[in-house]
Order: structure tokens, then sequence, then C-alpha cells
């Protein structure tokens, strides 16, 4: 029996290890390769012939999503497997933007059981199957929602907001008018659904900063996390050096 190419791209030696083992159990041969950040298995991937990955999504240099993106953009035959300990919202809504028509891949929590990780990587790998998580199932189905789905410029709005930029500097950033701005925010806060939960009275006011409030939900429902805004805050710094020397405070 031909024995099956696995590249396993997790910067976790423990996480890697627990593959390894848990591979070596099945009755067919494995040969595993580890690439222990998006980089190295960008590389590997690409030289070969129908690859077969299990990819971590948090890593360094380049994260999953975006390893399998470029991956797929050049071999769209390859079957990949995202196992995680994340069902974040903002994963899976790039995930579905990414995946090419007609290809096998799966998502598998690391938090799941020893069988069910290794029967969602044979179903995926060996089967050529499809296999979602189904704690995954019910986050695909609310971010594939009209309703409740994010656009790109709403999510856009998000992350200004929760790098605390002001209406103007997010009118200067996004080449926008304030008017604009706002209208994005309105439409990012109703898609939250934080309009509705809105309430004023005389002795209060308004009983939330809805701002504030977006940020919240969003880090409930898993659209942003510290870790990929550690990336946003480094792109937003870059922008914000170049804004800040052609617009300097008059003294």
């Amino acid at each position: 029996m031909q024995p099956l190419d696995i590249l396993i791209a997790e910067d976790n030696p423990k996480d890697f290890e627990f593959l390894k083992q848990l591979l070596s159990e099945w009755k067919e041969p494995v040969n595993i390769t580890r690439a222990p950040n998006g980089h190295t298995a960008l590389e590997i991937g690409l030289s070969r012939n129908n690859p077969l990955v299990i990819s971590d999504i948090q890593m360094p240099e380049m994260n999953g999503i975006d390893f399998a993106q470029k991956l797929w953009e050049q071999q769209p035959q390859a079957r990949i497997v995202f196992w995680s300990q994340f069902k974040d919202e903002m994963y899976v809504r790039a995930l579905v933007k990414i995946v090419p028509p007609e290809t096998v891949y799966g998502y598998i929590l690391k938090s799941s059981p020893r069988e069910r990780i290794s029967s969602a990587i044979r179903t995926v790998l060996r089967d050529e199957q499809c296999w979602i998580a189904p704690e995954v199932r019910k986050v695909q189905g609310r971010a594939g929602h009209s309703l409740t789905a994010l656009s790109d410029i709403e999510y856009e709005a998000l992350l200004d907001i929760s790098l605390g930029l002001t209406d103007n500097l997010i009118a200067q950033r996004r080449y926008l008018s304030r008017r604009g701005v706002q209208s994005r925010l309105n439409s990012l806060y109703n898609k939250l659904g934080i309009d509705q939960e809105q309430f004023q009275s005389e002795k209060i006011g308004d009983s939330f900063n809805l701002r504030n409030r977006a940020v919240s939900v969003s880090i409930a429902r898993g659209l942003i996390n510290a870790f990929e805004m550690e990336t946003e805050e480094k792109e937003f710094q870059n922008w914000f050096k170049l804004f800040r020397r052609t617009h300097k405070t008059k003294e």
C-alpha cells in the first residue's frame, strides 16, 4: 500500500506529537512532515502534487487561513484539515471566502475526542470527503446568514473601532466622509443586533456606548480576538506613522 504523505503545519510541539502519535495508529502507512509555521508549510505544500495537510490556524509568520488561501490559489486540489482550539466566527467567515469549488477540506476542534479527530482527518485526507465539526457548522450558519453575516465594509468598521479609532480618523484611513463612517457603523450595529438592545430614559440616557458594546458582542461571537488584533494593530501603526508625517499638528 502506498503511504500517505501528510504535512502537519503546527507550531506547538505537543500538539504535533499528539497528531504524530494519532496517525501512527492507522493501519495504512503514513509519512509525516512538520512545518512550524505557515511560510514553511506553504513552501513544502507547493512542492508536492495533491498535498495532504493538517493545519493549525493560529501560527506565527502566516496563519492557517492565509496559508490555505495561497496554497489553494496554486493547488486547488490540496486537501486540508484545519484543526484548532478556536471556532471563532472570524476564521469561519474568512474560510468560506477562500475554499475553491469542489475542494475537499475539514475543520475539527482540538478539544474533540481523540476518535473524532482521527475520523475527521481520515475522512478528508483518505476518503476525500468534507468533514466539519458540528460546533463549527453552527457558526457557519450564522456567518452565512444575510441578517447576521458581516459584509467586508462592516467588518472593516469593526476592526477600526476595536483599534479605538475616532470617526474622523476612520474617515481619513478609509477615504470616507464622516457621514459615510457613521453609515457603516450603523449597519454594523444592526447586524450585531445591538441597536435593538439600546434603551434610553431621562434618568440615565443611553444604556450602552454602542462602540464598546459592538466590540464586546464581537468578542463573544468570535469575530475578533487578541491574536489577530495584534496583526491589525501593526498594520494600523504603519499607516498611522505615514499619516502623522503628512498631517503634523500645529504647535
